[in-house]
């Protein structure tokens, strides 16, 4: 492991890796062991002037690279990925907990597929429209600041990594200091693909030191955040006396619809092991299961069984999913898991404290309430664990007035045995989208949310956009 960590004390400033200005540190802990993995630098406001300070002066003569040599660079960078990947596999599982599968074949791909898609898109994408006699022309936005989560971290630095790149954007990222060890390896990649000086910059720290100095800084044009919605209110509270653009993906309490007609076991099956995945630490989990009232015993006994397969340790048989994150988010599941129970929810698997036979790692047993209101805490709240409300609906058009009735507003499931019946609900549900009858998520489909759940879109066509300025030149065509 200290061999892939060979810059951890280090930042990655104008195309070289230098010293913090700083000497905080803060330990990495692996979240199966509750071990320290290393210690990393963090930063301060004067390492992130430098680090805006660099992209301020890549920014004119990288905005001006053709489309050509930007669609040239991306391929290099997803060649150093792909020969990196194992090594971002073996990092990502040890910091933040993911399994050595799932790790390796979601959490790594998932990066490089959004830098693969970004390329296809760039290579035919019009930079210039002419609308009667004026010229459309989309030009970069300038020097942007990113700040990403640990839940999928790869995956959400390459959403705004990529599209940058390809509008001609510079660039400091702030990667989360519980997860940052990804980064440090993605600067490395971003190095040796050529990426000129300047043009992508790396500052590790916190929230409120970094983070901040980053969002108010006088010189970043553009704020992409990833993270919780209280974080992403500071952001935007930072960035607003400087007008910079701020596109924020938030927080999510998704509902997941299962009609009359559907396939109760397929589907609900189907669905408990999703909402598991990465130990329900995604924000688009789909941890409200709305299901008819009069069938809500049935559906609690599919997931009860469904919940059986999936394995929270480091042994046993059926679907196994790591630990969360870190002790205060595994003290903050199990609050809300009590909570649960307090308000009179029916525990149908699971429950607080950790699965038999493990002491040691933050593993949260997969957890199923039934008989949920949407009034309960464990409704209205993210838990950002494994832990499902099945909630029951009398009709139709109440399980459409329960699903839109959060704050959030990112993500949401239908299913039903009729697909356009389906299609016909998903349109009705206040989010940013919809995954129809087990559908997967699509790159080249635009990803954010409505209300708290944030502003702007990330992935595809869509996510290249929010890195653009569109500037009319009137008379152009004489």
């Amino acid at each position: 492991m200290d061999s892939l960590i060979e810059h951890a004390h280090e930042f990655y400033i104008d195309g070289q890796w230098v010293q913090p200005t700083t000497s905080n540190k803060l330990d990495v802990i692996n979240p199966a062991t509750e071990e320290s993995i290393c210690t990393i630098a963090m930063g301060g406001p004067e390492d992130v002037d430098a680090a805006v300070a660099a992209a301020r002066r890549a920014f004119p003569s990288f905005s001006q690279t053709s489309r050509e040599e930007r669609v040239e660079l991306l391929g290099r960078v997803i060649d150093e990925y792909i020969a990196r990947a194992e090594d971002l596999a073996t990092v990502v599982s040890a910091e933040m907990g993911a399994p050595p599968k799932l790790a390796a074949k979601a959490q790594v791909p998932a990066g490089v597929g959004h830098l693969m898609t970004m390329q296809g898109i760039l290579k035919d994408f019009e930079f210039e429209e002419q609308r009667g006699s004026t010229l459309l022309v989309h030009e970069p936005v300038g020097v942007c600041g990113l700040i990403t989560p640990w839940n999928w971290p790869l995956n959400q630095i390459a959403c705004k990594l990529a599209p940058a790149l390809a509008a001609g954007c510079t660039m400091v990222l702030k990667p989360s200091e519980v997860a940052p060890l990804n980064a440090l390896i993605l600067a490395e990649v971003l190095d040796a693909a050529g990426v000129p000086a300047g043009v992508f910059n790396l500052v590790n720290g916190d929230g409120p030191t970094v983070g901040t100095a980053l969002a108010s800084h006088p010189d970043v044009d553009m704020m992409s955040f990833t993270g919780s919605t209280r974080a992403g209110i500071e952001v935007a509270r930072n960035a607003a006396p400087t007008v910079k653009r701020v596109a924020q993906e938030l927080g999510g309490k998704s509902a997941n619809i299962i009609l009359d007609d559907a396939d109760f076991e397929a589907a609900i099956s189907r669905d408990v092991v999703g909402m598991c995945t990465n130990s329900g630490q995604s924000c688009n989990a789909g941890t409200r299961m709305l299901v008819p009232q009069h069938r809500m015993e049935e559906a609690a006994a599919i997931a009860r069984t469904a919940a059986e397969r999936v394995h929270a340790g480091t042994d046993g048989e059926g679907i196994q999913i790591g630990p969360v994150v870190s002790e205060a988010q595994f003290e903050k599941i199990q609050g809300y898991i009590q909570k649960g129970i307090e308000e009179g929810a029916k525990l149908e698997i699971g429950g607080p404290g950790r699965p038999d036979g493990v002491s040691t790692g933050y593993y949260v047993q997969p957890t199923v309430f039934s008989h949920v209101t949407n009034d309960m805490t464990i409704a209205r709240e993210e838990i950002f664990g494994p832990v499902l409300s099945i909630i029951g609906y009398a009709d139709e058009e109440e399980a459409i007035r329960i699903a839109n009735d959060t704050e959030y507003g990112l993500s949401g499931y239908v299913s039903s045995g009729d697909h356009q019946h389906a299609v016909d609900v998903a349109r009705q549900i206040r989010t940013g989208n919809v995954h129809v009858n087990g559908a997967g998520p699509d790159f080249n489909a635009p990803f954010g949310g409505y209300k708290r759940s944030g502003n702007g879109r990330e992935w595809g066509e869509d996510g290249l956009q929010e890195f653009l300025e569109t500037k009319a030149i009137l008379g152009a065509a004489g």
